[in-house]
């Protein structure tokens, strides 16, 4: 074999390295999912607990007012709304968001924002809207007009009667 290579060869060997990093990319994607497979199940087996809890807790309330439905258990106690010199309970406090996901959200919003107002300039700014405003303005024009000289009739009239009751 001598020491030059031919087109076809570096073909095989760009397709075996082709396969080889399709086979590495397998490997890590079975990898990652194993992974999400398993951290699903120990949240699935948390789940599975906190149900069997609340089951319990149902089971607890109807042995305590049996034929009173757990509603009207719950209405029976007395709730403290203000918490007065008491330090605040951490899960009781505001959700904060990351500043990449405020941002992201502002960002969004003002994109919204601006491609309704762009929509709404757009449609307001067509042919056909701007024919109907100015057919609009004429139509109101006239009537005006009509309005104004009906008026004008009626106060000549009136200025008519006066003269002739006065004289």
């Amino acid at each position: 074999m001598n020491q030059q290579w031919t087109a076809p060869a570096w073909a095989v060997v760009a397709l075996v390295a082709g396969v080889l990093l399709a086979v590495l990319v397998l490997v890590l994607l079975v990898a990652a999912t194993r992974r999400a497979l398993v951290r699903v199940r120990h949240e699935a087996d948390a789940l599975v607990g906190r149900v069997a809890e609340l089951e319990e807790r149902l089971a607890a309330q109807e042995t305590a007012a049996p034929g009173v439905p757990a509603a009207t258990v719950a209405a029976d106690r007395e709730y403290v709304i203000t918490h007065l010199g008491e330090e605040p309970e951490a899960a009781a406090a505001a959700p904060v968001v990351p500043a990449p996901v405020f941002a992201d959200l502002v960002l969004r919003e003002s994109v919204v924002q601006a491609a309704t107002l762009a929509a709404g300039l757009r449609r307001a700014l067509s042919p056909e809207t701007r024919h109907r405003i100015r057919f609009e303005m004429r139509r109101e024009v006239k009537r005006a007009r009509k309005q104004r000289r009906a008026d004008l009739r009626a106060a000549r009239r009136d200025l008519h009667d006066r003269e002739r009751a006065a004289a």
